[in-house]
């Protein structure tokens, strides 16, 4: 009986810490931008880098991590179209207003077999949530 007390009574207050987090990481965040349009660089017939500079002047004080949300359309040489949804994250650090990050991505459909091409990279979001923001405060757990 006194686990399920202690269960049920802490349920609210890992609520309340959950949802403060929330609130203040949203407050925190500070949409980014790019520098220029991604860089797409061949490795091989089909690996790829994808390298993202990243503006984020409003985070210069106290830096920031985020994620760049992306889509890629891609076409093998047996005629193969597809689309993919990638995701990577980046860090500014305190001080800095701008950053680079990179992608490592194979496309193709059979473990390299095919030559393949990058048509389009397409960037969907870019987040930036202040450093200091992003750590959730910690939820002591009953004995």
């Amino acid at each position: 009986m006194t686990d399920r007390f202690l269960t049920t009574n802490s349920l609210p207050a890992l609520v309340l810490a959950t949802l403060g987090a929330a609130v203040a990481a949203s407050a925190a965040e500070h949409p980014g931008s790019l520098v220029q349009e991604p860089l797409v660089m061949r490795l091989s017939k089909d690996e790829f880098r994808i390298a993202f500079g990243v503006n984020a002047p409003q985070a210069a004080a106290a830096g920031c991590n985020g994620v760049i949300r992306y889509r890629v359309d891609w076409k093998a040489d047996d005629g193969t179209a597809r689309s993919e949804n990638r995701l990577v994250s980046y860090t500014v650090v305190p001080h800095a207003s701008r950053t680079i990050t990179v992608d490592r991505q194979y496309f193709d459909t059979a473990e390299g077999m095919h030559t393949t091409d990058i048509v389009k990279v397409r960037v969907d979001s870019i987040s930036c949530i202040d450093s200091g923001a992003s750590r959730a405060p910690q939820v002591a757990q009953p004995d």
